[in-house]
């Protein structure tokens, strides 16, 4: 039983670290609900917990979920003592505490940055976890931990990941920094368009017009050339100059 429960956690947490990025050390952020649910059931978070997920684990809380323990007396006294000996995460409530479970909804908003594993025995809380991708839930059942299945919410997102729908930034980050170490990226050079300089005029254009006396003295000319008749030779020594003829 339990080495089944171990497979279907490396299962669980290989598709939490290749589609929503976790990385060691994991960062369990836990409410009051799960640490008074340990203390009934004798668990030892610190001790187990790490074992379950196979590394690295920070243990957190926020001052919230240690302000609603204090609130609710001394039958969560043990739960309070846990819970403070965790890390408190800051949280946007500092001066108008809220309840634990609207608090830890807050920290994993905007597709949980951070990448919090959520622990809680809260059904509603779960509920609402469940309805956002690559937010991993933690919950005890009897005396161990167990590591819930990817929800519907999740899958979906990778889903739409594989059909280039949608890429996570850090897989984007990642690709171009394997494009880069490949050589891969080409700078773009852009071609620079050589202006044409400005000619000088036209050498057409800089040539005087012609008057108009000029052009029909120029054409009386040459008609005067053309009709110039030429002199004939007769026998016997005459020239004919048109209609008259000259002796030679």
């Amino acid at each position: 039983m339990k080495i089944t429960r171990q497979k279907h956690a490396k299962k669980n947490m290989g598709f939490y670290k290749y589609n929503f990025g976790f990385r060691e050390p994991f960062q369990v952020l836990l409410d009051g609900t799960f640490c008074q649910a340990a203390l009934r059931n004798k668990i030892q978070i610190r001790e187990q917990l790490p074992g379950y997920l196979g590394g690295a684990t920070q243990f957190c809380t926020t001052r919230c979920v240690i302000k609603e323990l204090e609130s609710l007396g001394k039958e969560l006294y043990g739960a309070k003592l846990i819970a403070q000996r965790f890390q408190v995460r800051n949280c946007s409530h500092f001066k108008n505490p809220v309840s634990g479970s609207a608090c830890l909804l807050s920290m994993i908003e905007e597709g949980n940055p951070h990448h919090y594993f959520i622990g809680t025995q809260d059904q509603d809380l779960a509920t609402k976890i469940k309805k956002r991708p690559g937010v991993p839930l933690l919950f005890i059942i009897q005396n161990t931990m167990v590591l819930d299945k990817p929800s519907a919410k999740s899958l979906a997102s990778v889903q739409a990941m594989q059909t280039n729908q949608l890429i996570p930034e850090h897989q984007k980050e990642s690709i171009a920094r394997l494009k880069e170490e490949q050589g891969l990226v080409k700078t773009a050079v852009h071609k620079i368009r050589k202006r044409k300089k400005a000619g000088g005029p036209n050498p057409l254009s800089c040539l005087k017009k012609k008057r108009k006396g000029q052009e029909t003295s120029q054409v009386s000319a040459t008609k005067k050339k053309t009709s110039r008749k030429r002199r004939k030779r007769i026998p016997g020594g005459a020239v004919q100059l048109g209609s008259q003829n000259v002796e030679a």
